[in-house]
């Protein structure tokens, strides 16, 4: 276990070192997520990408950004927003970033990465992937991250599984074999284009969603060797 300078913790293993309902999401840099980055997802809109105007699917990685607003920890609430009908759970494995990296190779990119963590990306339902919609995805507290970051050096991102339970009930497996890009793949496209720094958050990816919450739901993520988060969901008029 290492202290860092920014105050959070970095475990070398799955035990807390104490029980709390509700934690900060260990997060200090830019969280990026990655749409279109499951097989499932790919393949569910493999009919829409030959629709114009793109006529094809992308050839580079969509991204977007979730803001500081919607970044919460294990335990805080996920406001289900009034006047909106369903929103959605998007468990995927986070990366941290631990150096500054530009243009590095896919064989070089692991070295880059400083920690896991879990994240819940949750959404509303969307029309296009190829721009994901900010209001769909930048509402308060729609990513829940961790409850804490595992060392890298620990972890074979290629073999994870992560499982989305809600209420208990396993509703949803999906495994990071299955995605589009692969960590390191990922990390070597993105840094093609973009300098990523150190504490960024990369969210490798959700799958086809299929995981619909409600107010009164308790959504949990889990991904061995890494964690479970596990958050509730209330109406948006009692998180004030």
């Amino acid at each position: 276990m290492t202290l860092q300078a920014d105050g959070n913790l970095l475990l070398d293993n799955g035990n807390p070192l104490m029980e709390s309902p509700q934690w900060l999401a260990p997060v200090t840099g830019t969280v990026y997520g990655a749409a279109l980055n499951h097989c499932s997802l790919v393949e569910s809109l493999a009919g829409a990408f030959e629709d114009a105007p793109y006529k094809a699917a992308p050839q580079a990685p969509v991204l977007f950004i979730k803001t500081s607003n919607t970044q919460i920890g294990h335990g805080a609430p996920i406001p289900f927003p009034a006047g909106v009908d369903r929103i959605q759970a998007g468990g995927a494995l986070g990366i941290v970033i631990g150096k500054t990296a530009r243009k590095v190779s896919a064989e070089q990119a692991l070295a880059y990465v400083t920690a896991y963590t879990v994240v819940n990306e949750v959404s509303q339902p969307e029309d296009s992937f190829y721009r994901p919609a900010v209001k769909a995805k930048c509402r308060d507290g729609f990513c829940p991250i961790g409850p804490w970051l595992i060392d890298a050096r620990r972890v074979d991102p290629h073999t994870l599984v992560v499982e989305t339970y809600v209420n208990g009930t396993l509703r949803e497996t999906n495994r990071c074999a299955d995605l589009v890009r692969s960590v390191p793949q990922l990390i070597a496209d993105i840094s093609s284009f973009m300098t990523l720094e150190p504490g960024d958050l990369l969210i490798a990816g959700t799958p086809l969603r299929s995981v619909d919450l409600q107010a009164g739901d308790t959504v949990t993520i889990a991904i061995d060797g890494i964690g479970r988060l596990e958050n509730p969901v209330i109406a948006e008029e009692a998180a004030r």
